[in-house]
């Protein structure tokens, strides 16, 4: 009884009352014809030399309305039964056509839209605190979504459209309908007690969700993503705490990776004082040698804790040989690369461009960044109006002409910057099929397809995604992960009980998991590239280097041990 006095009084709030006047309106009109009908039966009857009561009008305008027909009263005459098809063809237009449609539309579809919106959450349980909300959806959210249930960090996806959020509740995420510039949204969802507030939408409605948050807290950190250098000064005087600029900083990545223009170490990442660094193994005396013949941990200090061999990651033993186009992932201090670049680092004496594929914000981003280390590029942009940049060139990637004209044969890296997945596999492919020795770097929007394009033949594909989802663990831990490349990432966790007393060796990290721990944080003092002697106690942290199975394969194996964030 309280279930069914629940719902009608859902029917009668204000959102409903337009749809009840309508139901009452038609009923009231039905009605009066039913009367009517009936009335005018009683009379015919009469004309008729026949004489029914008031009920039998009634049964019998409800029996032909309603094409029952049971036959058991007629009219003789032709006036009667003239009378009988409009009360036949008013009854098949009003009962038999439009009381469904009248009723489905006006009171079964809102109801069952009360019914779905009743299964999403509106707000949290009151005691919930140090959580993460995450305004807006898309593959960033996603994949932090994907991170913080494996790290058992508590989130929630705040959406304003209820089917969205029930898709994203059948994917096992956990969602809130709410309008984001609605202070009551973030009082429902706990934002005063949040670790953090993600705005994730455009730069206008970005503005309005830092400035909402602020009128509910003060305290609370908000990370806001900004597509225009304009929005940045904005966003801040919003309330922003953290503003990025995702798509200039997957640009500048991308940058980062270009080789074969300096030998130099290339640093990629800081943990604490640890630095991680990538190395162009191409035209170095390293080439042909084994890790061991390399003495780089004996004479310099640095350890190599990873290989990249055309896109294939793997942890190196002492007898794997370096070739031309190995790139070499070291970590060590600032001073011990400095070390590096002396004994084996060199600019190249090469003076032909990077390519890079698609002139939009990332493309942009990408040749600020080669331009700012004195890299000479070539921008390809098929779109007029971003042309006309020096060092630009309009065209297709497509072409063959317009890519031989850029100077793909003799280019040192190839970026693919477009924001299109199915294109930049396209380009991978093509461009690999002219140039096969030359470094091709990709871009990727969707996780399903970072191994596609290292198919397709890219040597390092980075995300949007990742590089947007890596930022925001960032900010609520800084310095404790660090993405080095797609499903590639370092990280802090705590030393498992099992693992204490015992020496890296003795643990069987590596073989256990696939992670290799690249150093030990043991009260302030980092231990970098421990030996495999080196003793582990409980209160220590340790910084490994996995993919995103090896990560998930060390925090399951060691229950109750979370991962630092």
């Amino acid at each position: 009884m309280k279930l069914i006095f629940g719902e009608l009084v859902n029917l009668v709030t204000k959102k409903q009352e337009r749809n009840v006047s309508i139901l009452l309106r038609f009923f009231i009109a039905l009605a009066a014809m039913v009367s009517i009908y009936s009335v005018i039966f009683h009379f015919l009857m009469i004309l008729e030399n026949q004489e029914y009561s008031w009920v039998t009008g009634f049964y019998w305008t409800l029996t032909v309305m309603s094409t029952l027909g049971f036959g058991d009263i007629t009219f003789t005459s032709d006036l009667g039964k003239l009378f009988s098809i409009i009360v036949l063809m008013s009854g098949i237009v009003f009962l038999l056509t439009m009381l469904p449609f009248t009723f489905i539309q006006y009171f079964y579809l809102p109801w069952m839209e009360a019914q779905t919106r009743a299964e999403v959450q509106r707000e949290l349980p009151e005691g919930t605190a140090d959580h993460v909300i995450l305004c807006g959806y898309d593959a960033m959210i996603a994949n932090l979504a994907d991170r913080f249930q494996r790290q058992n960090r508590d989130y929630v996806i705040l959406v304003q459209d209820v089917k969205q959020a029930l898709t994203l509740q059948d994917l096992a995420y956990r969602v809130a309908v709410g309008n984001y510039d609605d202070a009551q949204t973030y009082v429902s969802l706990r934002a005063d007690r949040a670790a953090l507030v993600v705005a994730n939408t455009d730069d206008m409605m970005n503005t309005n969700i830092a400035f909402t948050v602020r009128e509910v807290s003060s305290r609370v950190p908000i990370a806001a993503s900004a597509d225009q250098d304009d929005s940045v000064d904005i966003l801040e005087l919003s309330g922003s705490t953290h503003v990025f600029q995702f798509t200039k900083m997957l640009g500048e990545s991308l940058a980062r990776r270009a080789i074969g223009t300096t030998s130099r170490a290339n640093v990629i990442g800081q943990i604490e004082s640890l630095l991680v660094a990538e190395i162009p193994a191409m035209k170095t005396a390293l080439v042909g040698k084994t890790i061991r013949e390399s003495r780089l941990r004996e004479t310099i200090g640095i350890n190599v804790i990873g290989v990249w061999e055309r896109g294939r990651f793997s942890i190196p033993n002492a007898e794997t040989v370096i070739s031309p186009t190995t790139v070499l992932l070291l970590t060590g201090s600032s001073d011990q690369f400095g070390e590096y670049d002396k004994a084996f680092g060199k600019s190249s004496e090469s003076q032909d461009p990077v390519l890079i594929l698609g002139g939009g914000r990332v493309g942009q981003a990408a040749a600020g960044a080669l331009d700012e280390r004195g890299i000479e590029y070539r921008v390809i942009e098929k779109r007029e109006r971003l042309v006309g940049r020096k060092r630009y060139i309009h065209g297709s990637a497509a072409d063959i002409d317009t890519l031989v004209q850029a100077g793909i044969h003799s280019a040192p890296s190839v970026i693919v910057t477009t924001r299109d997945d199915p294109t930049n596999i396209y380009l991978t492919i093509y461009c690999r099929k002219i140039a096969p020795g030359t470094q091709i770097i990709s871009r990727a929007n969707l996780e399903r397809n970072v191994s596609k394009l290292h198919a397709a033949g890219s040597d390092l594909v980075m995300s949007y995604a990742a590089i947007a989802a890596n930022s925001i663990i960032g900010v609520l831990r800084p310095g404790v992960m660090l993405m080095l490349a797609e499903d590639l990432n370092v990280f802090r966790a705590s030393v498992p009980s099992s693992y204490a007393g015992k020496s890296l060796a003795d643990s069987h990290i590596r073989r256990q998991t696939g992670c290799n721990v690249i150093a030990v944080y043991d009260n302030g003092i980092t231990h970098a590239n421990p030996s495999p002697s080196f003793r582990l106690s409980r209160h220590q942290e340790l910084i490994l280097i996995g993919d995103t199975a090896a990560e998930k394969a060390f925090l399951e194996q060691h229950e109750g041990i979370r991962e630092i964030v």
